[in-house]
């Protein structure tokens, strides 16, 4: 394998790991996979040979994961397990494609190489997981960001997808006693909060009073805070600057598809 094959594996396998998480419903399904994916790439590098290699990397993600039959892993929860269910009713593909391109930030054309269809197609799929995943559930929402231009947004981009909102927190304290004051079903969260307080520990306080199974969408400009390799890791995280396709994915999956578990700080 060459330097730059393994430099570009090493820099994109965070998130291949976000990526398959997600995908699977499982943290150690994700693993699993992304690690047998590596083992494929160290037998045969051929893929990456003009081609590029990040696109390289996720087909050679999918060839693995297909050829096992794109199983979903055993939920982190009660759940992901009734996602799971939900899952079985989606139309095929659809999330994988939605995945790649809101989350991931591929390309059309790149989404196409990714899952060998064209780019219309994968276009169509993307255009019919956001209809799907927006009708499947609505539900209160709860927002902690201590920049208001962002939270305005924010809570434009949920309310417009049909959610309501419980309320904006800008510190750690303020998010566990608006949690407290009703319950959310859904917690958007920020790192680094007003002041200097950590949104990860926010998010901590309010599973410990509420249960690990209440969802939760990180969206920070830290990414390496969370995507560390160590474990739990969150399913479901936006790196700023977002774009609104990205919140509505995450939002519409982590509603209905939620494996958050309690974080380390």
């Amino acid at each position: 394998m060459s330097e730059d094959i393994a430099n570009t594996i090493g820099a994109n396998l965070p998130y291949l790991r976000r990526y398959a998480r997600a995908l699977t419903g499982s943290q150690d399904s994700g693993d699993r996979y992304a690690a047998a994916t590596l083992e494929a790439i160290l037998e045969d590098t051929s893929p990456f040979e003009n081609n590029d290699p990040k696109v390289a990397l996720f087909h050679a993600f999918h060839l693995v994961w297909a050829s096992a039959g794109s199983p979903l892993g055993e939920p982190d929860n009660r759940l992901s397990a009734r996602a799971q269910d939900h899952m079985s009713t989606l139309t095929p593909n659809t999330r994988e494609a939605l995945l790649l391109h809101s989350i991931e930030g591929f390309r059309v054309e790149e989404i196409g190489a990714i899952m060998q269809i064209d780019a219309d197609e994968a276009k169509e799929l993307i255009d019919i997981a956001i209809r799907e995943m927006e009708s499947s559930i609505s539900g209160k929402i709860m927002i902690i960001e201590d920049e208001a231009i962002i939270a305005m947004d924010i809570r434009a981009i949920v309310e417009d997808m049909g959610h309501s909102i419980t309320g904006i927190a800008r510190t750690r304290d303020e998010a566990v006693e608006l949690a407290a004051k009703e319950k959310p079903d859904l917690i958007l969260a920020d790192i680094q909060l007003a002041d200097n307080s950590s949104g990860i520990d926010a998010v901590n306080d309010i599973l410990a009073q509420f249960g690990p199974d209440l969802p939760v969408v990180f969206i920070t400009a830290f990414p390496e805070r969370l995507l560390t390799g160590e474990r739990p890791e969150p399913a479901f995280l936006i790196t700023k600057p977002y774009t609104e396709s990205q919140v509505q994915s995450a939002v519409s999956q982590a509603m209905f598809f939620s494996s958050t578990e309690t974080l380390a700080a």
